[in-house]
């Protein structure tokens, strides 16, 4: 029976575990509730499981063939993350989160249960398989490099030599149709960092501004500083993006505070322009500071890297999609996504490739849904079974390539 069959017949037990893990979401690395969840769904599978020791993670082997033979076969990664964000959900849902202030609003309820559906259509087929599977249940993708602590704990070591290739999947509320594939070979991500600049004066009295220093107009000179930046060091087909989204200074009115400070991230999707970046901007802010005769301390804080896709493994991941679903089913994205993602981390270490996927209601349209992130962002169970064909299928189909 094709693997795509055989998700769908576990589709159901696929989605019972995505509402659990939905209606009690947990934020940042420590997610006892979810890892127990996934335990549990995992208990019985021919795995060897282990678990975090300074995040909840959870690691899952599973060795193909008899042992001997298999442990000579090559070593395939397939990654979930299982955290949430800190967002109260307005959806409605029979089981929407009953956690204020927490909400699975960008789908790694639905990443969780498909790669858990993936360890059970392998572990059917564990007789059959030519090689190792990892399964890389990781918390901390919002923000907390959960990846990065997986790979500094071992997770790339877990079967006792490295992954060939590593393959990681995200659904998306809206822009997919549901059911839609979509990838590319090279940057399918942005690097995301923080920019902190802190503008410092003298305090006083507004209406005698000549008498202070005020940091408010340096500030907001910076802010629009940085968008000429933008267009003015940085090649068009090499594109940057810098938005401010904090911005705070004084508590009245009539007063000229001492300093002002704004947060922005900066987006990219090279290592040179990523560079220059972490050079140029603080050096502006400075420099705009001292020409209004103030300080400013600048930190460019570099967070997530480009996600990079291998070409030759992007372009199996298309070839996977196009046999077992169609090629109506995938398509190559024309342009990066700006977002970010931490699987990043992996691969930059292991060849592999990273795969959207559109869970979009079909009540919706995929142009005007809400976004991953929004409080009334839906996703459909409908791409639950895809997913899990699909970790599964580029798993089979990778370690049969040797």
């Amino acid at each position: 029976m094709p693997l795509r069959n055989e998700a769908a017949n576990i589709a159901g037990e696929i989605a019972k575990l995505r509402h659990a893990i939905h209606a009690e979401p947990e934020i940042g690395l420590d997610l006892p509730k979810t890892q127990q969840k996934v335990l549990a769904a995992l208990d019985g599978l021919p795995l060897e499981i282990s678990t975090g020791s300074g995040l909840s993670s959870v690691t899952a082997v599973l060795r193909g063939g008899a042992g001997n033979a298999a442990s000579a076969g090559p070593v395939i990664l397939l990654r979930g993350d299982m955290d949430a964000l800190p967002v109260t959900e307005e959806t409605g849902l029979p089981y929407a989160s009953r956690i204020p202030g927490a909400m699975h609003a960008c789908g790694h309820d639905l990443h969780t249960a498909m790669l858990v559906g993936a360890a059970r259509l392998l572990s059917a087929r564990r007789a059959e398989l030519p090689g190792t599977v990892i399964f890389m249940f990781q918390p901390g993708e919002e923000g907390y490099a959960g990846a990065r602590q997986m790979i500094s704990e071992g997770v790339l070591a877990a079967a006792g030599s490295a992954p060939v290739a590593a393959y990681g999947l995200h659904v998306t509320s809206n822009r997919l149709r549901c059911g839609l594939f979509s990838t590319r070979p090279g940057p399918m991500l942005a690097a995301a960092d923080q920019i902190t600049v802190t503008v410092h004066g003298r305090g006083g009295h507004a209406s005698q501004p000549h008498r202070a220093a005020d940091p408010v107009p340096a500030a907001c000179e910076i802010v629009l500083a940085l968008q000429t930046l933008v267009t003015r060091k940085f090649d068009v087909f090499d594109p940057v993006v810098i938005t401010v989204g904090s911005f705070h200074a004084g508590t009245a009115d009539n007063v000229i505070p001492d300093q002002a400070t704004f947060l922005a991230t900066a987006r990219s999707f090279s290592a040179q322009a990523r560079s220059a970046l972490a050079e140029l901007v603080p050096r502006l802010a400075r420099d705009i500071a001292a020409a209004h005769g103030l300080t400013a301390d600048a930190q460019y804080a570099t967070e997530y890297p480009v996600t990079v896709n291998d070409a030759a493994e992007a372009a199996f991941a298309t070839g996977v999609i196009a046999e077992a679903f169609g090629p109506e089913q995938g398509e190559t994205a024309q342009f990066p996504i700006t977002g970010a993602e931490d699987f990043s981390f992996v691969l930059e270490q292991v060849p592999g490739a990273f795969v959207m996927l559109g869970a979009c209601p079909p009540d919706r349209d995929p142009e005007t849904a809400p976004t991953n992130h929004s409080a009334v962002a839906v996703f459909d169970d409908a791409a639950l079974a895809d997913g899990t064909a699909l970790y599964a299928e580029l798993a089979v189909r990778r370690l049969g390539l040797g």
